[in-house]
């Protein structure tokens, strides 16, 4: 399977588990098993908002975009991220963000006497 991300600014979060040709998304599972090769799934025909483009099946593998959601402190790698290809069994790894900024006001807080 090849997952193909398309970032966009988002609060939500996305949890993807993939399971042979299935793929469950925040719970929701969406199964592609019966897709032969050279089959296109038009993004029409799926109802999930997070699915970008159409799902074709080339040869044994699977192509399918996603929408990553970005955080306010989202990394290079989120912003371009590279597709995962070989994708695995098990829950689907994405690029991390950038470590939480600290508070600009809990660095010139005053100690309490």
């Amino acid at each position: 399977m090849i997952i193909k991300l398309s970032p966009q600014i988002s609060d939500e979060k996305l949890e993807v588990i993939k399971s042979g040709s299935v793929l469950t998304l925040n719970g929701e599972a969406f199964d592609f098993s019966r897709m032969a090769d050279g089959d296109t799934l038009p993004r029409s025909a799926i109802a999930s908002d997070w699915f970008v483009g159409d799902v074709d099946k080339i040869g044994e593998e699977l192509v399918v975009t996603l929408t990553l959601p970005l955080p306010v402190n989202y990394s290079q790698e989120q912003a371009f991220p590279a597709d995962l290809l070989n994708v695995a069994d098990g829950p689907v790894a994405f690029p991390q963000p950038l470590p939480e900024p600290v508070a600009l006001q809990e660095i010139t807080q005053e100690p309490a006497a």
